[in-house]
């Protein structure tokens, strides 16, 4: 199941086909130090809560991660809410400003995931499909993230603790790139964590996917790639077998998962993808938080009652044994 309603009107209908992109979101990640709302988002080591990435990124063909965060605050942090995340259409610095400004007016902490479009090339550069059908290469990218993360900074109270982690997020939606496996490499130079809204039936035949995460792999940068996608069907009836799944929730050394859980359906099957990593490989799914989409008018699953659902289904799926756990960390992209 895919982003079921922006992405069904942007992606599946008109010539300009829109995807969220094979890659992964990239995301270039900078301080505050370093660097100061709209509309549709390691090697071994553990999986990490939405709300705590930190790196930082290269204008490569995937993406881009910013992370803010201001000093100590002394007063007591309020109950985990979430981020809104969003799919855009244009790169207008002023736009990306006030898109900063309103989150941190919210106390906007954790993951913002704000989706350019599926990976694309131009002859010259590497870049994304935006939801208006425009092309905008990395840079201008890149200096949207900046503007927003400034946008941010600018407005956060002084003495706040609030940080977000912002991800440029991507799919594997028809890839328009030379190579999927070179969209899926960064900058040796640099560290990086990353995205993807993996939907099995975008790739019915696994092999995009596949190489887009093998490229990433090859980058050996240390930090996750977040899959914030589908199972479309599940592992049973679907589109993709058990094996395929977990590569991309947890077989892949980086592979994380923020599932989409729109519905008690989706909480089901992840819930199944679990016990069958747990039983067949002996390992398990790294979930790292959920993702929703609910709006004032498609009444959707509110972001922490998703969350508690996965949970529920793990534990009844789990017959007993220890369930996969999933933090409470939680994204609404609009």
């Amino acid at each position: 199941m895919s982003v079921e309603n922006c992405t069904n009107l942007v992606y599946k209908r008109g010539p300009a086909v829109l995807g969220v992109s094979i890659g992964g979101l990239l995301c270039l990640i900078v301080t505050l130090l370093l660097i100061g709302p709209p509309e549709k988002a390691r090697a071994a080591v553990a999986p990490r809560p939405l709300a705590h990435l930190v790196s930082l990124d290269p204008l490569v063909a995937a993406g881009t991660h910013i992370l803010e965060h201001a000093q100590a605050d002394p007063k007591p942090k309020a109950p985990t809410r979430a981020t809104i995340s969003l799919y855009e259409r244009t790169t207008a610095p002023t736009l990306f400003r006030r898109q900063g400004c309103s989150a941190a007016q919210r106390g906007a902490t954790g993951v913002v995931i704000l989706d350019f479009g599926k990976p694309s090339y131009n002859g010259h550069t590497y870049g994304t499909i935006l939801f208006s059908g425009a092309f905008a290469g990395n840079k201008k990218i890149t200096r949207a993230m900046l503007d927003y993360a400034r946008g941010y900074a600018a407005c956060l109270p002084r003495g706040s603790s609030d940080h977000i982690a912002l991800a440029r997020g991507t799919s594997n939606y028809h890839p328009s790139v030379p190579s999927v496996y070179k969209a899926g490499r960064i900058d040796a130079h640099v560290t990086s964590a990353a995205a993807d809204d993996v939907e099995p039936a975008w790739d019915p035949s696994f092999w995009r996917t596949r190489d887009f995460y093998r490229g990433y792999a090859d980058s050996r940068v240390g930090h996750a790639l977040y899959n914030y996608g589908s199972l479309d069907g599940g592992i049973v009836s679907g589109i993709w077998n058990a094996h395929q799944a977990f590569y991309v929730t947890g077989g892949m050394r980086y592979a994380h998962a923020i599932p989409e859980i729109y519905n008690r359906t989706m909480a089901r099957e992840w819930a199944a993808l679990a016990q069958v990593a747990q039983h067949r490989y002996h390992r398990s799914v790294k979930f790292a938080g959920v993702m929703t989409e609910r709006t004032a008018s498609n009444h959707g699953v509110k972001p922490r009652d998703a969350q508690r659902m996965l949970v529920r289904e793990l534990a009844v799926q789990g017959r007993g044994n220890a369930p996969a756990q999933v933090p409470a960390a939680y994204t609404n992209i609009r």
